[in-house]
């Protein structure tokens, strides 16, 4: 049930003064050390961050998907690190669980999750499965009242922190495909489950990714999210939200980019006049402003649609693809704009312009939505 009016505007203004006042003053000093201060992490969870997309009756704050992407943009403004570090917990970690949790799984995970207790990751992705996302090779084989995972997962966001794990493994290796994978809620404590150091990315510091590793894990089978062989469903069905957040949150990376680029060019002098009187910078000013609107009215209009009980898997992908993209284009204009400036760390704008990039990337790349965006189309007959 979408927030009143009122509540809304309270809850994006909140967010809004939080990232204003609170993240973006230690932007630099999260990709220096690459690590979020744990006090902030703490009031991410007190704003309930945590728990923006789990319901209400599991301690979240239960948002609309539109809802959803509005937070999303607000949170875009300052570094994505920041977002990352509760994302998963809103997104992909999450919706596996409130989709096709029973009450029993439900009740025992979401209140920490919502809480942020509990961090969640979501192991898909795999050494020979990542845009092929049906070619798991992780095994779950059937032993009596409990499955035993074999394998190894790949880039895994928040896997350093993650107290569950939502594992797509193949219980069916006869069947080729995703028609032979089943999801899993696997907690960090079972024996043989070890995660491997984070790695040294492009951007984004302060989020981490690692490796996820499983020998001989003994997983109740209790714990199965949905029927065997419903895996992939799983994965696809929490990609749809995923992508619509993500699209969100590139617009509102696109928005901040604009706002300093359009303070800076109004200050500095060339030539002996502002930048921002040159039609070529007004140019690129423009056509990010065009674009970044366009993004945001396509993700707030497909989010409409999804909290209708539309199918939006045509909508979600075109959403991530576009503002993925955008954003991208926004931030090397940003860096035109800024020249020397941008290319150096005193302004932020060269850690945005490689903070961006793994959206193009992650939750699906821009091929894999367009592979998407065709299929749903010819389905639909244009």
């Amino acid at each position: 049930m979408a927030l009143d009016p009122e509540t809304r505007d309270q809850l994006i203004d909140g967010v809004r003064r939080f990232v204003a006042e609170r993240l973006r003053p230690i932007e630099a000093q999260v990709a220096e050390n690459d690590a979020i201060p744990d006090h902030i992490v703490g009031e991410m969870r007190e704003l309930g961050l945590f728990g923006l997309s789990i319901p209400e009756e599991y301690g979240g704050l239960g948002l609309t998907m539109e809802e959803e992407c509005l937070v999303g943009i607000e949170l875009g403004r300052t570094s994505p690190a920041f977002r990352s570090a509760f994302g998963t917990n809103v997104g992909i970690g999450s919706q596996g669980l409130v989709m096709f949790g029973n009450d029993a799984q439900k009740a025992k995970w979401l209140p920490g999750i919502a809480s942020g207790e509990i961090v969640t990751s979501f192991a898909l992705t795999e050494p020979e499965a990542g845009s092929d996302s049906a070619a798991v090779q992780t095994r779950a084989r059937r032993d009596g009242d409990v499955y035993v995972l074999d394998g190894a997962k790949r880039y895994i966001t928040n896997a350093n922190k993650a107290g569950l794990f939502t594992v797509m493994a193949r219980t069916n290796p006869d069947i080729k495909g995703g028609g032979g994978v089943s999801a899993f809620l696997v907690p960090r404590d079972l024996p043989g489950l070890s995660v491997g150091k984070p790695e040294k990315k492009m951007g984004q510091q302060g989020a981490h990714i690692c490796d996820v590793i499983f020998e001989g894990v003994r997983v109740p089978a209790e714990n199965r999210l949905g029927a065997e062989g419903e895996g992939f469903k799983v994965a696809m069905q929490v990609l749809d939200r995923g992508r619509l957040h993500i699209a969100g949150v590139c617009v509102g990376v696109a928005e901040r980019l604009i706002a300093d680029c359009v303070a800076y060019a109004s200050e500095r002098k060339q030539f002996g006049q502002a930048l921002a009187n040159f039609q070529l910078i007004q140019a690129m000013i423009a056509d990010s402003k065009t674009e970044s609107l366009a993004a945001k009215a396509l993700v707030l209009d497909s989010a409409r649609k999804r909290d209708a009980g539309e199918g939006v898997t045509l909508e979600a992908a075109a959403s991530k693809l576009f503002a993925s993209e955008m954003v991208g284009r926004v931030a090397d204009r940003a860096v035109q704009i800024f020249g020397g400036a941008g290319y150096v760390a005193d302004y932020g704008i060269e850690r945005l312009y490689r903070d961006v990039r793994i959206f193009r990337i992650y939750e699906g790349t821009s091929q894999i939505q367009q592979l998407v965006i065709a299929r749903e189309t010819m389905k639909r007959g244009g």
